[in-house]
C-alpha cells in the first residue's frame, strides 16, 4: 500500500517524543496511534502471499472451475472424433433343429449344403460369423471441421471463465486479509482508548474529591467510557465476523498478519488500465471466445445442407461352429463410399441456421455489454483509487495535528485551564481519525485489487512467485491425444474444402471490432485473443 513517508515519520516522532513519566491518560493513545502506523510497517506472521497461495491450492470455488474446465476439454475432444474412423466387430452364433414327419423332407443346413432325409426323423446344425467394419468420414461439407473449431473456441472461452474465477477468489482473498487487519487495528484502538479513558476517569474521580470538579465532570468520564466498552465489543464482533470470512476463502482462520505488500501491476494512469482491460479482462475475451465459436456453429448448421461422403470397409467370417475347421469357413470383404445429398428435410435446416444466426447475433452484443462492464468497472475503481488516495493523506494530517492537539489539552487540564468535556473531546477526535485513517489504509488497497481485478491483472501468476500454476492445457492435451490417428488433420482440411464458412450475416454489425468510451476517447484495438491459442492447438493435433 502507498503510504506518505514524511507524515508517517512525523507521527511516529510525535508518539516517540512523549515522556514515559507523564500520566496513563497522556501515553495511551499515542501507543495505540503508534500501534496504527506501525502494524503497516514491521512484517511478520502470516502474509498475503501465503493466503493467496493456499487459497489458489485449496478454495473449492477455484477448484471446481477447474474440474468444470476438465468437462469442457472432453468436449473438443468428442469433436475431434468425427475426424477419426470408427470400428466395430460383430459376433454372431446359431443354432438350428429342425423335425421331419413320416413323409421324410429336405433341406438346406446353415452352411447351405442340401440335406435329404426319408422317413421321420430330424435335422440339427449351428452356424458362426464374425465381421470387422471400418467407416471414415471423408467430407461432410465443412460441419466436421466447423463443430472442431466450436469445440476448441468453447474451450478457449472457458478458460477465460476459469480466469475470471481465480480474479474473483483472489479478489475475495485480499479483501478478506485486508478487513482482518483493519478489524485488529480497531480493536487494538478501541483497546487503548479503554484504557485512556478508565485513567481519565480515575483521575477526575480523584479531583472530584479534592473538590476541584464537579459531579457532572465525573458523570461525563464514565458515559465515555461505558460508550467506549460497548464500541469495543462490536469491533471485537466485527472482527470475528472477518476471520470468519478468511477462513472461508483462504481454508484457516487467520493468524497473526503481516502488513499487505503493495500490489504489482497498478496501472500508472487511467489510459493503461482502460487498454489493460480491454485486452486482458476475462469477461471481454470470454465474449470474444463465445462469438466466435457461434460463429463456428452457424457455418456448421450451413454445412448440412452439403453432401456427405463417406468410406467403409468390412471383413467378415462365415461357417459352422461345430466342428469347427477353419478352412471351412467362407470370407467376405466389403469396400464402399457413400455420398449422401440432403434434399427436403421438412425445414430443419433452415429452422437450425436461423437459430445459429440469431444465437451468433446474441454472443455479438454481449461482446460490447462486456467491454461497457469492463470500462465502467476501472472508471469506478480508478475514482474510488483517488479518493480513497486523498483520504489517505487527509486522514495521516488529522491524526498529526489531533495528536498534537490532545497532547496540549491535557498539559492545559491539569493546569486547571480546560474541563474534563475538553479533555474527552480531544480524545475522541484523536480517536477518530485515528479510526479513519486505518479505514482509508484498507480502503485504498482495497480499490487497487478492484482496479487489477477490472484490468485483468489479478492473478496468481502475477501476485505470487514460487507457487505450481494450474495449466489448463494438460487435461486437453491428454483428452486429444485419445484415439488420435495421423491423418485426421488431413480429413479436417478436406472437410474445409467448398465448405459454407463463417461469414458475418448481412446486416449484423461485427460486435469485436473495438468501441469507443466517448464521442471523444476512442479505445485502443484488442487483438483477438484466441489467434495464438487457435495457432498452437492446431500445432499440437497429430
Amino acid at each position: 500500500m502507498a503510504l506518505t513517508t514524511d507524515q508517517d515519520a512525523r507521527t511516529l516522532a510525535l508518539a516517540k517524543a512523549r515522556s514515559p513519566a507523564r500520566a496513563l491518560g497522556a501515553a495511551t493513545v499515542p501507543a495505540a496511534l503508534l500501534l496504527a502506523v506501525s502494524c503497516f510497517a514491521s512484517a511478520r506472521g502470516e502474509t498475503l502471499a501465503d493466503a493467496i497461495a493456499e487459497a489458489y491450492r485449496s478454495n473449492p470455488t477455484l477448484a471446481g472451475q477447474r474440474a468444470q474446465q476438465q468437462v469442457v476439454d472432453e468436449t473438443y475432444a468428442s469433436a475431434l472424433t468425427a475426424l477419426r474412423p470408427t470400428a466395430s466387430a460383430t459376433l454372431q452364433g446359431s443354432y438350428e433343429r429342425e423335425d421331419f414327419g413320416s413323409g421324410g423332407g429336405a433341406t438346406t443346413s446353415p452352411s447351405g449344403a442340401l440335406i435329404l432325409s426319408q422317413g421321420a426323423g430330424h435335422f440339427e446344425g449351428n452356424a458362426g460369423q464374425g465381421q470387422i467394419t471400418i467407416t471414415q468420414a471423408l467430407y461432410t461439407g465443412g460441419r466436421l471441421e466447423a463443430g472442431v473449431q466450436a469445440a476448441e473456441l468453447t474451450v478457449m472461452a472457458n478458460r477465460e471463465a476459469l480466469r475470471l474465477a481465480e480474479v474473483s477468489v483472489m479478489q475475495q482473498v485480499i479483501q478478506a486479509y485486508a478487513d482482518v487487519r483493519r478489524d485488529q487495528e480497531i480493536v487494538q484502538i478501541r483497546r487503548a482508548d479503554v484504557e485512556v479513558l478508565a485513567s481519565q476517569l480515575d483521575e477526575t474521580q480523584a479531583k472530584f474529591q479534592a473538590g476541584q470538579v464537579t459531579r457532572t465532570d465525573t458523570a461525563q468520564a464514565e458515559a465515555q467510557l461505558a460508550s467506549v466498552r460497548a464500541l469495543l465489543s462490536s469491533a471485537q464482533a466485527q472482527l470475528e465476523i472477518s476471520r470468519a470470512e478468511f477462513a472461508a476463502v483462504v481454508g484457516h482462520a487467520p493468524g497473526d498478519l503481516a502488513p499487505a505488500p503493495a500490489l504489482p501491476g497498478i496501472p500508472g494512469d487511467v489510459d493503461e488500465a482502460f487498454a489493460a482491460a480491454e485486452s486482458s479482462n476475462p469477461s471481454v475475451r470470454q465474449a470474444i471466445l463465445v462469438e466466435q465459436a457461434s460463429r463456428a456453429k452457424v457455418a456448421q448448421a450451413r454445412a448440412a445442407n452439403m453432401p456427405t461422403i463417406s468410406l467403409q470397409g468390412s471383413v467378415g467370417y462365415l461357417g459352422a461352429v461345430e466342428p469347427f475347421v477353419i478352412k471351412d469357413f467362407d470370407r467376405t470383404i466389403t469396400a464402399m463410399a457413400t455420398v449422401t445429398q440432403p434434399i427436403f428435410t421438412g425445414g430443419l435446416n433452415a429452422s437450425n441456421i436461423r437459430s445459429a444466426l440469431a444465437q451468433n447475433n446474441a454472443d455479438r452484443l454481449a461482446i460490447e455489454a462486456a467491454r461497457r462492464q469492463a470500462v465502467q468497472s476501472v472508471a469506478q475503481a480508478w475514482s474510488m483509487r483517488l479518493a480513497d488516495k486523498a483520504n489517505l493523506v487527509s486522514d495521516q494530517d488529522q491524526v498529526t495535528a489531533a495528536s498534537v492537539a490532545f497532547d496540549g489539552v491535557q498539559a492545559e487540564y491539569r493546569a486547571g485551564l480546560r474541563t474534563t468535556l475538553d479533555v474527552l473531546l480531544a480524545e475522541q477526535t484523536l480517536r477518530s481519525a485515528q479510526l479513519s485513517l486505518v479505514g482509508a489504509r484498507h480502503d485504498y488497497y482495497v480499490a487497487d485489487a478492484a482496479l487489477l481485478a477490472a484490468a485483468g491483472r489479478l492473478e496468481a501468476r502475477v501476485l505470487v512467485t514460487g507457487v505450481p500454476l494450474y495449466d489448463p492445457s494438460k487435461s486437453l492435451l491428454a483428452a486429444k491425444r485419445v484415439g488420435a490417428v495421423p491423418w485426421e488433420g488431413l480429413v479436417e482440411k478436406i472437410d474445409a474444402l467448398g465448405s459454407p464458412g463463417s461469414q458475418t450475416p448481412a446486416g449484423f454489425a461485427d460486435a469485436s471490432a473495438p468501441r469507443p468510451r466517448s464521442a471523444t476517447d476512442a479505445a485502443p484495438a484488442m487483438a483477438p485473443p484466441s489467434a495464438a491459442d487457435a495457432a498452437a492447438s492446431a500445432a499440437s493435433r497429430p
